[in-house]
């Protein structure tokens, strides 16, 4: 058996989730509109392949190595999804189908080949190659559900980041009255925190006559990062000194 590296869903878990769904829509978008996107792209994809690498050959549990991972994940993950929409013209129902059927794929063949899905289990090289899989896949299909509600239902940013937080509060209390149980409750908040934090990053950083604040997505890019590199940081110091993260949240697994 191998170490579980896979932080358990607790408070802070949530919290720089959320952070590196928004930084991974703003850097990406950052990245591909100054620079080419196809060197950006293959660029993108080696670091993100080479942090992974990192993350499933150590044996150790390291904040460091795993949200680095989740965060070359939401970057490469938002770019994947973009590029099948921008370069490709699939249009954002199509895609958003495409990647909720991907996640149905990943889900049976991680149950029927590795056994649980609960991330308090994922103490094999199998599971864990099955966990990341997951997780690239909800990025995407949370990228492209964000699109979706932004763009081709015309909520707009402020509102779609509204609607997800609604609907994260909706699992939350599914799982309290028991009607989700802990395994689908936690995947379910992990696909809707992508868009959550995505949307409200967009509507800090496009211009006003896109319904955003005009930030920039190069300032949101870089206040997220410090943002996470002090989450990370504390959490790293917390592990150290052997302090279990904040109290467990209600959506759990």
């Amino acid at each position: 058996m191998r170490a579980n590296k896979v932080p358990a869903p607790s408070t802070s878990f949530w919290s720089v989730k959320v952070l590196t769904t928004g930084f991974g829509e703003a850097l990406s978008d950052f990245l591909v509109r100054r620079f080419d996107p196809v060197p950006t792209v293959l660029v993108t994809a080696v670091v993100f392949a080479v942090v992974l690498a990192v993350q499933l050959t150590s044996v150790r549990s390291s904040p460091w190595r795993y949200w680095g991972a989740v965060v070359m994940v939401a970057v490469f993950g938002t770019m994947a999804a973009d590029a099948a929409h921008v370069a490709i013209g699939v249009p954002y129902w199509a895609s958003t189908l495409v990647f909720a059927l991907a996640l149905v794929v990943v889900f049976v063949g991680w149950r029927h080949t590795a056994g649980s899905l609960d991330v308090h289990h994922v103490d094999t090289l199998r599971r864990e190659l099955w966990y990341w899989a997951a997780v690239a896949v909800t990025f995407a299909l949370g990228t492209a559900v964000g699109d979706l509600v932004a763009s081709s239902a015309g909520l707009g940013f402020l509102a779609g980041g509204l609607l997800f937080l609604a609907g994260i509060a909706g699992v939350v209390v599914a799982r309290g009255l028991r009607i989700l149980g802990p395994v689908a409750s936690f995947w379910a908040a992990y696909v809707l925190t992508r868009p959550l934090g995505a949307s409200f990053a967009d509507w800090v950083a496009v211009a006003p006559s896109r319904g955003g604040l005009g930030a920039g997505t190069g300032l949101v890019s870089a206040v997220l990062a410090i943002v996470i590199l002090a989450a990370v940081s504390a959490l790293a110091s917390g592990q150290r000194r052997g302090i279990r993260p904040g109290r467990q949240a209600a959506v759990r697994s």
